[in-house]
C-alpha cells in the first residue's frame, strides 16, 4: 500500500513531464512500427519523393493537429466564442494570439519527436532524396553516367553500378545528422524558453508550487460539487416527470456565471486571484464581472490555470 502511495504521490507531483515523456514514447513507437512494417519505398523516380515526403509529414501534421485537439486551453478558447451572445470573444486581440502560440509549442511536442525519430531512422528520407532531381545532381557529380537513373534504385539495393549504390551510406549519414540538429534545436529552444519565462516570472518558485496545489484542490471539489448538484437536480427533475409534481428550486450558476469562470486567465500584479473561480467569487459583490482590466496580461508560465478544467481531458 505504501508503494502504491508512493507511486500515486510521483504521479501528482510529475504528471505533467511524464504525459510528455509518455507521449514521446509512443510517437517514437509508431514511427518505428510505421518504419519497419507499413513503409515500402517505391523506388521510383515518379513516386519516391512524394512517398517519403507523406510518411515524414503528414503524419506529424496529424500528430500536431492531435495536440490542439486533447488541450483543455483550446476548447476553453474556443468553446462558445461564435455565439451571437460572445461579444468580442474571438477579438481577445493579443492574449488570443499568445495563448495559441503556447498551445502551438506544446501541440509541436509530438510532431517533431516523430521527424526527429523519422530521420535518425532514415528509411523515410532516403526514400524521399532518392526520388529528387536536384539531390541526384548534387549526390551523382562525379560518378557513373547511369547515377541519376539509379538513383531511385537505391533504397531498394536494385542499383546495378556499385558506387552508386554506396550513395545509401551518404543518404543514411545526411538524415541521421539532420535527426540530430533537429534534437538539438529542439532542446535549445525549450531549454531558452523555459528559463526565460520562469525569469520572467511574476510570482516566486515557492509561490507556483503552491499556486498548482491549489488549483488540484479546487478541481476535486469542484468536481465533487458540480456531481452533487447535478446529481440532486437530476434526481429532482425525475421524480416531478414520474410524480406529475412541480420541482423545488435548485440554485444553478446561470449561463453568464458559467462564462465568467470559462474565459481565459489573465495576471493582474494588484489582485492575487489563483483561478478565475476565485477571481469571480471575490469580484462578484463588487462589480458582477471579471471583465479584463488595465494591468491583465498573459504569462507564459501561468498557462497551466487554463488548463484545468471539471474534466482534465475534453470531450469531443
Amino acid at each position: 500500500m505504501e508503494k502504491f502511495r508512493a507511486v500515486l504521490d510521483l504521479h501528482l507531483k510529475h504528471h505533467s513531464a511524464l504525459g510528455y515523456g509518455l507521449v514521446t514514447l509512443l510517437t517514437a513507437g509508431g514511427e518505428r512500427i510505421f518504419s519497419t512494417v507499413v513503409f515500402q519505398c517505391p523506388c521510383s523516380a515518379t513516386w519516391n519523393l512524394p512517398y517519403g515526403l507523406v510518411f515524414l509529414l503528414v503524419p506529424a501534421l496529424a500528430l500536431f493537429l492531435l495536440g490542439y485537439m486533447l488541450s483543455a486551453r483550446t476548447w476553453r478558447l474556443l468553446t462558445g466564442c461564435c455565439a451571437p451572445s460572445a461579444r468580442g470573444c474571438c477579438r481577445s486581440g493579443l492574449r488570443g494570439y499568445l495563448v495559441c502560440a503556447q498551445l502551438s509549442a506544446a501541440a509541436a511536442l509530438a510532431p517533431l519527436t516523430w521527424v526527429a525519430v523519422a530521420l535518425l531512422g532514415g528509411a523515410f528520407y532516403e526514400c524521399a532524396a532518392s526520388g529528387s532531381a536536384a539531390f541526384a545532381r548534387r549526390l551523382c557529380r562525379g560518378r557513373h553516367s547511369s547515377c541519376a537513373g539509379e538513383l531511385p534504385l537505391v533504397p531498394c539495393h536494385q542499383a546495378k553500378a556499385s558506387d552508386v549504390q554506396d550513395l545509401l551510406k551518404d543518404l543514411k549519414a545526411q538524415s541521421q545528422v539532420l535527426g540530430w540538429i533537429l534534437i538539438a534545436v529542439v532542446i535549445i529552444v525549450l531549454l531558452i524558453f523555459t528559463s526565460v519565462s520562469r525569469c520572467l516570472s511574476p510570482v516566486s518558485f515557492l509561490q507556483l508550487k503552491f499556486w498548482k496545489i491549489y488549483l488540484e484542490q479546487e478541481q476535486q471539489i469542484l468536481k465533487s460539487k458540480a456531481t452533487e448538484h447535478a446529481t440532486e437536480l437530476a434526481k429532482e427533475n425525475v421524480k416531478c416527470f414520474f410524480e406529475g409534481s412541480r420541482p423545488k428550486e435548485c440554485n444553478t450558476p446561470s449561463i453568464k456565471e458559467w462564462q465568467q469562470i470559462s474565459s481565459l486567465y489573465t495576471f493582474n500584479p494588484k489582485d492575487q486571484y489563483y483561478s478565475l473561480l476565485h477571481k469571480y467569487v471575490n469580484k462578484k459583490e463588487k462589480t458582477h464581472s471579471i471583465r479584463s482590466t488595465e494591468g491583465d496580461t498573459v504569462i507564459p508560465i501561468l498557462g497551466f490555470v487554463d488548463s484545468t478544467g471539471i474534466n482534465s481531458t475534453p470531450g469531443l
